[in-house]
């Protein structure tokens, strides 16, 4: 008996064990935020994201004890990139074909002119290009998951933290007003149903915001916002290439993939073959969400509210921005000329 307890004294006291110990601490409070925050949203429809960012900035204070320090910054980095990787279930290339060609070209327009826009005017106000990097592709692709999935490709420290932690919180912010507001403006503009479901699709950060605002108006205009906003958040991995060409952290001449990058591309292409089954596939979908929930968790644990704060008008200032931005551009875009037409709840070119 004395043998068998100084043995497994030895085994809890091993490297690895404590280092298992400190980094399963951090991951089980991050997960505890997370499932703070599901339950908020599913019983009162909050945001699940900006709740958990909200919730884990009130556990600041354990971002600085030995015990949890590791295991959230592991959840804040790896998890967060095995929810992105297991987002390519959510994708097809069935998805695009729902559409014609001329939907998606001005899709992919509006999406690099608002990305453009992002890395322009980040410097005219004084805020490194990456953020607008950053915060340009959370707004013109998928809202918060976009910018943690350009967050991990981007050189890590703590501004990086800061403005990402940043950037969730106000596109979600900003989603949520648009869910509301846009259906209203586009109906004082006198634009019909399917207008109106492509912009909200082209426009709104967030998917569930789209879905709600699409179908608050009828059921053809939420197909319609629901399957344009499917076509933005297509483009994520071609982004994701461009953000390791511009970052610095990869080049044209010797491209490397992060891990992630790959298994989101992989991922993506075995969803598109037809030989995963729905459940199967709707299963990583969920999983996906919650370690994307998870590392957000994490990430607002780590961030000091203070320090937020301090980052100044003009982080706001830029996503306000390139919101409204991308928002003239769509308008323009519907109002120019009729280069659609609604066919069975959905557009085609």
């Amino acid at each position: 008996m004395r043998r068998f307890a100084s043995s497994q004294t030895f085994i809890m006291n091993s490297p690895v064990a404590v280092q298992t110990g400190k980094l399963s601490r951090g991951f089980l409070l991050a997960c505890l935020v997370a499932a703070a925050a599901q339950f908020l949203s599913d019983h009162y429809g909050a945001p699940a994201m900006l709740m958990a960012l909200l919730i884990g900035i009130a556990f600041n204070f354990m971002a600085t004890d030995a015990r949890c320090a590791p295991g959230l910054e592991m959840t804040s980095r790896t998890v967060l990139r095995a929810g992105v990787a297991l987002l390519g279930f959510r994708l097809s290339i069935a998805d695009l074909s729902a559409l014609g060609f001329r939907s998606f070209a001005v899709v992919i327009g509006l999406m690099a002119l608002t990305i453009g826009f992002g890395i322009v005017m980040a410097p005219l106000l004084k805020r490194r290009w990456r953020f607008g990097l950053l915060t340009g592709g959370s707004v013109a692709i998928c809202g918060a998951s976009a910018a943690l999935a350009i967050s991990a490709l981007l050189p890590k420290g703590k501004q990086l933290e800061q403005d990402t932690l940043f950037t969730v919180v106000a596109v979600t912010a900003l989603s949520t007003l648009a869910m509301i507001f846009y259906p209203v403006l586009f109906g004082l503009l006198g634009l019909t149903d399917a207008q109106s479901g492509f912009l909200i699709g082209a426009t709104i950060h967030d998917v569930a915001q789209v879905i709600g605002a699409g179908y608050s108006i009828d059921e053809a205009a939420g197909n319609i916002a629901t399957i344009i906003k499917l076509q933005r958040v297509m483009m994520l991995p071609l982004v994701l290439l461009v953000v390791i060409l511009v970052s610095g952290e990869g080049s044209a001449g010797s491209l490397r993939l992060p891990g992630f990058v790959i298994a989101f591309l992989g991922c993506f292409a075995l969803n598109s073959t037809g030989l995963v089954s729905e459940s199967l596939a709707a299963l990583a979908a969920t999983l996906s969400g919650w370690l994307l929930l998870i590392a957000i968790s994490a990430l607002g644990v780590r961030t000091s509210l203070a320090a937020v704060f301090n980052l100044g008008p003009r982080h706001l200032l830029l996503i306000v921005a390139e919101t409204v931005f991308l928002l003239v551009m769509a308008l323009g875009s519907v109002v120019s000329r009729e280069w659609w037409k609604l066919e069975g709840g959905v557009i085609s070119g």
